[in-house]
């Protein structure tokens, strides 16, 4: 059986996990993740729902504490394009979130900081409880869609994408309601559900793309370290939003590292969680040993 075959044969993915390592390890990094996403959704409603102002904003341009400013890189470039210079602010903020991304990794972002993963999560969860077998989108439409986006913000003079950019109207529906920003991310789950696993994050979203192209030199990895363990489950492939980056480093031939090279890896750790053989684990870029 192939591994996308066995993939398709999941419903529920990490089971064998639990009766191997406990309930907690095999879902530590999915709950992690929750807490993280969660907390930072709070920080910013803080404000509104509290009347403690922690962080203004949202995720494309932000001030922390009154102090602190932070600015999606992607967001900065539609900017740019538009003939508008930005505030001294916006280029420190763009500076800090371009360092700490290339040095931690760039789709750290989508997996543990973008609220508009948890639905996504949702629909990969449910497409295979309920067996859906669907079409893809084309790999790689999302690195096309920068360029396109960033020359129609040069043509209209707007930023673009933020009109539409879900995690944007995600947190305008929360802090001040809204059905059409809620709509776009119910169009998200829907379009994952039923038209293409993991199609928004893994195939359409330009801002994931930006971080992975941030992400290239960056020193957290994935790595298929104890490789020699795997039993070919592929319960890895069933829950990985980005499935391609994990035969090299799992299967590759002999000599091949087992990092996960390829900066499309959200660095989720779902991959950790649900191998009951514990075969891969977090390092960094430069450990290349095998078990």
């Amino acid at each position: 059986m192939s591994a996308a075959q066995s993939v398709s044969t999941h419903d529920w993915a990490g089971k064998a996990a639990v009766a191997e390592k406990g309930r907690w390890l095999a879902y530590r990094y999915l709950l992690l993740r929750r807490f993280s996403q969660v907390s930072i959704l709070l920080l910013f409603l803080s404000g509104p729902l509290f009347g403690v102002w922690i962080a203004k904003g949202n995720l494309s341009s932000s001030l922390t504490l009154g102090v602190l400013p932070l600015t999606d890189p992607f967001a900065l470039a539609q900017v740019l394009m538009t003939r508008h210079w930005p505030e001294l602010s916006a280029l420190v903020g763009v500076a800090l979130v371009l360092t700490f991304y290339a040095t931690v990794g760039g789709r750290i972002f989508c997996s543990w900081v973008c609220p508009v993963n948890m639905a996504t999560d949702t629909a990969s969860w449910l497409r295979r409880r309920l067996g859906i077998r669907t079409g893809r989108a084309p790999a790689h439409l999302r690195y096309w869609l920068i360029p396109c986006i960033l020359v129609a913000s040069a043509i209209t003079g707007v930023t673009v994408w933020e009109w539409v950019n879900p995690v944007s109207l995600t947190h305008r529906a929360l802090i001040f309601g809204g059905y059409v920003a809620l709509g776009a991310v119910a169009a998200v789950f829907v379009y994952d559900l039923l038209i293409a696993p993991h199609g928004w994050c893994g195939h359409l979203c330009p801002v994931g793309a930006t971080y992975a192209l941030i992400g290239k030199p960056s020193l957290l990895r994935v790595s298929a370290q104890n490789s020699s363990q795997c039993n070919d489950c592929a319960e890895c492939y069933a829950v990985c939003p980005e499935s391609h980056v994990i035969p090299i480093a799992l299967k590759g031939k002999e000599g091949a590292s087992p990092i996960i090279q390829n900066t499309d890896c959200t660095l989720c750790g779902r991959c950790i969680d649900v191998c009951a053989p514990q075969v891969f684990l977090y390092t960094h870029r430069f450990n290349h040993k095998r078990a």
